[in-house]
């Protein structure tokens, strides 16, 4: 009897502090922090492919943990690519040709501004207390749900694959929802009409999927170090792998899956991941195998579409403005 009231005591105890830990987001743990990289912030590089810059400043592999895209300048690219980060869990990717402003880079208040070309937002985790907004040939576009929104400047639109986004155009406003795009026309009223995913899935939009693939893998790389929230853990955010030379994000509880299918697994849900069983992947796989012209990560299972039950977290644990859980991390 006593044994059993010690174990109720200490499972009680662990429960509490657990819950404490994963209740606020943390900005860039480093693990095995390399020379280039600093503490993760909003507008940080987290990859550059090809050529591109900052204010007409070169970025290169080295750029990688370190530059960042501060208030009022803008990140350019020509014939390359680049991925930067905005609040835990959410990913800015910005594609050949094009230009994009940091207008805020506030934790509560996040703006960037498309300027020219194409720029993709991927959002695995969204907190009720981020107010992310991208603008774009005058409007205002506030992301509300996990989701991949597509921002779109040469061709003056705006599409969401999955996700859920307020749009403010001369004071209009229009809730646009997945499958769903709008032309930009300050002349008219704003009016959203469905789309057919598989007609944007180009490469950017493969390239993108790459990515998440790459990252989620990094995430149960990083995650099984702090296995149960052992040394080292503290809490939901970036962490920087220095193996896949870049942060990952890793959540508080659970499984948040990306809108290409990817799992991004927290340290209490990596005996589930596919690094230990290669589930979810398909087949097993062992992270550091390079796969096709962008590196790390691969097709998932099925190809490229809004699979695996779609945005699903884990858990239950609240608290601090973080919501852990989600649908009890299903797949």
């Amino acid at each position: 009897m006593k044994a059993a009231t010690h174990s109720i005591i200490f499972g009680s105890i662990k429960t509490i502090f657990l819950a404490a830990i994963i209740s606020v987001p943390t900005w860039g743990q480093n693990a095995n922090p390399s020379p280039n990289t600093h503490q993760a912030q909003i507008g940080m590089v987290n990859y550059v492919e090809g050529h591109a810059a900052i204010d007409g400043q070169p970025l290169n592999e080295n750029s990688v943990g370190s530059a960042v895209l501060g208030t009022g300048q803008t990140l350019t690219t020509g014939s390359g690519r680049v991925e930067a980060l905005l609040t835990p869990g959410v990913f800015l990717r910005v594609d050949h040709n094009s230009a994009v402003k940091m207008v805020s880079p506030d934790l509560a208040d996040t703006e960037v501004a498309v300027d020219k070309g194409r720029a993709m937002v991927e959002v695995t985790e969204i907190s009720k207390n981020n107010n992310i907004r991208v603008d774009e040939n005058g409007a205002n576009v506030q992301l509300q749900k996990d989701g991949l929104y597509d921002f779109d400047q040469d061709q003056n639109q705006v599409r969401v694959f999955k996700g859920k986004a307020e749009v403010y155009l001369n004071n209009q406003k229009d809730g646009l929802g997945g499958d769903h795009e709008l032309i930009l026309n300050s002349d008219a009223k704003l009016h959203s009409q469905h789309f057919d995913e598989q007609q944007y899935a180009d490469d950017f939009y493969r390239w993108s999927g790459l990515r998440s693939g790459y990252l989620a893998e990094a995430d149960a790389d990083q995650a099984r170090l702090y296995v149960d929230g052992g040394a080292g853990w503290y809490g939901p955010g970036w962490y920087w792998d220095p193996g896949f030379g870049a942060y990952t994000f890793i959540p508080g509880d659970g499984i948040f899956y990306s809108p290409f299918g990817w799992g991004y697994y927290s340290p209490f849900a990596i005996y589930g991941s596919p690094y230990f069983y290669g589930g979810f992947y398909g087949y097993p796989h062992h992270f550091g195998n390079l796969h096709g012209p962008y590196g790390h990560g691969f097709e998932p299972r099925g190809g490229f579409g809004f699979h695996g039950g779609g945005f699903h977290g884990g858990g239950g644990f609240h608290g601090g403005g973080h919501s852990g859980g989600r649908d009890g991390g299903r797949r």
